[in-house]
C-alpha cells in the first residue's frame, strides 16, 4: 500500500491533536525502552522521545516512503526500522512502553493482536494507543457502502477492508483478561472544520481511501473518485463543513 507523506501531512495539525492527548497519559520513567508501532514520518516519534529523557526509542513502519522522511528525526536515542506491526510483535522483544498513534487500525484481528502486544511489555510496562473509530465515522461508513456496490465490488474482485476496530468495552475486557492493573479508555471527537466539501475527500484520500485507489485502475477508478466526491457533497451540504471525527484513546498499565 503506497503512502504519500505529503497527502497525509496536508492536515498535520488535525492529525497531531490526538497524539498530544495520548502523550499526556504517559507515565515518564528514567531510561525507558520504548517502541512506536506505526511511526509514519517519525515527526511525532521525535516528540515522544523528547518527552522521555534518557529513553531509547524505536519507531517501526511498513512504509518506505514514510520512513524516508523519518530519517530527519533520527538521533542517538531514536532509530527507525522498516517492519510491520505483526513482524515486530512476533519478535517478542520487551518494552517499558508500547506506543501507537493512528496505526493499529491497519492491522487485522485485534482480539489476537492486543494480547500479543501486551506480551511484549515488561512487568510494570504501559500500553498507549490512539486510533480512529472507523465504524462510527461518517466518511468511513460512506466509503464502505460505496465499495459494496456491484460495479465497484466487481472491479475490486470482491475485496473490501473491514475495520478491525473493536468497541471500548471489548478493549477494556482484553486489557483486563491480560493482566491490566489500571486503564484509561475514552472516545473523543476531534472536529475537522474545512471551507469546502472537497477538503473532506482530501482528508480521507490520505488514509482509508488508499487501498481502494491502489486496486482500482482506469475509468472505473475515475468514476469511483467522482461518485465518492458527489456523495460527500450531498451528505455535507453546509459550508464551512464540520466533520466530527471520532477517535479512541487508550492507555493501560500491566
Amino acid at each position: 500500500m503506497a503512502w504519500n507523506p505529503d497527502t497525509y501531512n496536508k492536515f498535520k495539525s488535525e492529525r497531531f491533536a490526538p497524539f498530544y492527548d495520548l502523550l499526556a497519559l504517559i507515565d515518564v520513567k528514567p531510561a525507558m525502552k520504548v517502541i512506536d508501532l506505526g511511526c509514519g514520518t517519525g515527526e511525532l516519534t521525535g516528540k515522544l522521545a523528547d518527552k522521555l529523557p534518557g529513553a531509547q526509542v524505536i519507531g517501526i513502519d511498513s512504509s518506505a516512503e514514510m520512513l524516508e522522511q523519518a530519517k530527519a528525526f533520527g538521533n542517538q536515542r531514536l532509530h527507525f526500522v522498516q517492519r510491520t506491526i505483526e513482524e515486530q510483535v512476533a519478535t517478542e522483544e520487551k518494552w517499558d512502553l508500547v506506543f501507537s498513534n493512528a496505526a493499529i487500525q491497519w492491522t487485522d484481528d485485534h482480539e489476537q493482536l492486543i494480547p500479543k502486544i501486551i506480551k511484549t511489555l515488561k512487568p510494570g510496562g504501559q500500553l498507549a494507543i490512539q486510533m480512529p473509530e472507523q465504524n462510527e465515522n461518517i466518511l468511513n461508513q460512506m466509503l464502505d457502502d460505496l465499495v459494496q456496490e456491484e460495479s465497484y465490488r466487481n472491479a475490486l474482485g470482491n475485496w473490501r477492508r473491514v475495520s478491525p476496530v473493536l468497541s471500548l468495552d471489548d478493549y477494556a475486557q482484553l486489557f483486563f483478561e491480560n493482566g491490566c492493573k489500571d486503564m484509561t479508555i475514552y472516545k473523543k471527537i476531534y472536529p475537522l472544520i474545512v471551507p469546502h466539501q472537497d477538503e473532506l475527500y482530501k482528508w480521507i484520500s490520505g488514509t482509508a481511501l488508499i487501498p481502494y485507489l491502489d486496486r482500482l485502475k482506469g475509468q472505473i477508478k475515475e468514476d469511483f473518485i467522482q461518485e465518492f466526491k458527489n456523495r460527500i457533497h450531498k451528505r455535507f451540504v453546509k459550508t464551512p463543513v464540520l466533520y466530527a471525527f471520532k477517535r479512541i484513546i487508550m492507555e493501560a498499565r500491566f
